[in-house]
């Protein structure tokens, strides 16, 4: 437990974070289980159209810190390889 006013307001500060973090981790995550579930079904052209969103998903994680710009682009290569296109 948190001895000081400041140290309190820490506390709020970075459960709030958190939420917002694992929002965003569950969001990119999801999307990117999605894509690959329609790549492994055979699915291309739901993949295709899925492609953007994930991307978009990916791209505002990396913004928010939630994981890091290479990371972002090793995962957007891999799909885009999956997918068949460069």
């Amino acid at each position: 437990m948190p001895n000081t006013k400041s140290a309190e307001k820490a506390l709020r500060q970075s459960q709030k974070r958190r939420v917002k973090n694992l929002a965003k981790t569950n969001a990119y995550k999801n999307a990117v289980k999605q894509f690959k579930k329609y790549i492994a079904a055979g699915n291309i052209e739901e993949a295709k159209k899925l492609l953007p969103k994930v991307y978009k998903k990916l791209d505002k994680a990396a913004k928010a810190g939630v994981i890091k710009r290479n990371k972002t682009s090793r995962l957007k290569s891999r799909m885009s390889h999956l997918l068949g296109t460069k």
